[in-house]
């Protein structure tokens, strides 16, 4: 059975003309699953709550070469394509490929059929992946009307399966990326009260703590750091891997950073969403609160040489990549 998407006149007309044609799908079903990459979406509801309007994948490697996937769960274009998926192939780490560097593939996109236990995927095209043209793909690979219809089987328990089969040379690598959303109402939320805060020495640090299956240390600099330095306190959140140690792992996270008035209701906090790894361990702020701020005894922030740090953490996704066998 083969299946051409709603576009395909507009699309041959495009390539007639000599103009791409991303739009132009032939997707047919078959049992084997892709032979490089699968990815799944845990609480495919949530990605509109979590913000995530593009997401790209950890490379896998297919050949000689790495690639990733990019999903536009809105579309590309929101105004023209958001009842539509976008999903593109695209190069990853290319730092070292040669100057000028071009390759040609021959890829499929692939999405899982949680019922029948088959793949709907489109027919393999070639492209030429380059420098200044490093990715290709569907602006409209799925409807979202088709994909979120439970009779259709794509998605199943608010979960969805996507992947990818790149032919530059036979299967050399297996990757699995799984991207769990969490919808977590109340953070998780701890404070410290750090005594003799005059006598810190460069930096005071938490004990290591697990917040949303993670674990995490806190930072404070009391008299700044790098370029704040002087003039102001910083504070920073550690990411320190996962409880199970999970490899190659992802967290996005939601903090808020509070250093209360313990005098008054008037504390001084800041709040945000950012990505933790293993290299990309800490977030935070540098010029988080000003020193004679801080030390101004009629603000109330030090009370008795004590200050009261507090942290609220909301694991909003977690990414997790595996060779083990996807769980179906």
């Amino acid at each position: 059975m083969v299946l051409i998407t709603a576009a395909s006149a507009a699309a041959a007309r495009a390539v007639a003309a000599g103009r791409p044609a991303d739009d132009y799908i032939a997707l047919e079903t078959r049992d084997a699953s892709p032979a490089h990459f699968l990815f799944k979406i845990e609480s495919c509801s949530l990605l509109q709550n979590c913000g995530i309007d593009k997401y790209e994948t950890n490379d896998f490697v297919a050949g000689e070469h790495n690639w990733k996937l990019i999903i536009c769960p809105n579309g590309e274009d929101k105004e023209k394509e958001s009842d539509y998926i976008s999903i593109y192939l695209a190069m990853g780490d290319t730092s070292s490929m040669p100057a000028n560097w071009e390759v040609n593939a021959v890829f499929s996109i692939f999405l899982y059929n949680q019922i029948h236990d088959n793949y709907l995927y489109s027919l393999g095209i070639t492209r030429r992946f380059l420098g200044v043209k490093p990715q290709w793909g569907f602006s409209k690979f799925i409807s979202k009307k088709f994909l979120t219809d439970p009779s259709n089987g794509y998605l199943v328990d608010d979960n969805c399966v996507f992947g990818a089969e790149v032919s530059v040379v036979k299967k050399e690598a297996f990757a699995i990326e799984c991207l769990s959303l969490k919808n977590f109402e109340i953070p998780y939320k701890r404070d410290w009260m750090i005594p003799n805060f005059s006598k810190l020495g460069e930096f005071w640090k938490s004990e290591e703590f697990s917040a949303g299956g993670h674990k995490w240390i806190v930072r404070l600099y009391p008299k700044g750091t790098g370029d704040a330095s002087g003039r102001h306190v910083s504070v920073y959140l550690y990411y320190y891997g996962s409880n199970t140690d999970t490899p190659s792992e992802r967290v996005q996270a939601r903090r808020t950073i509070c250093i209360k008035n313990q005098l008054h209701d008037k504390h001084h906090k800041y709040t945000n969403t950012a990505w933790y790894s293993t290299s990309s361990n800490n977030w935070g702020w540098s010029t988080f609160m000003e020193i004679a701020t801080i030390n101004d005894p009629k603000k109330g922030f030090i009370v008795n040489d004590s200050c009261l740090l507090e942290v609220e953490i909301s694991v909003k996704a977690v990414v997790q990549v595996s060779p083990l066998p996807i769980q179906k």
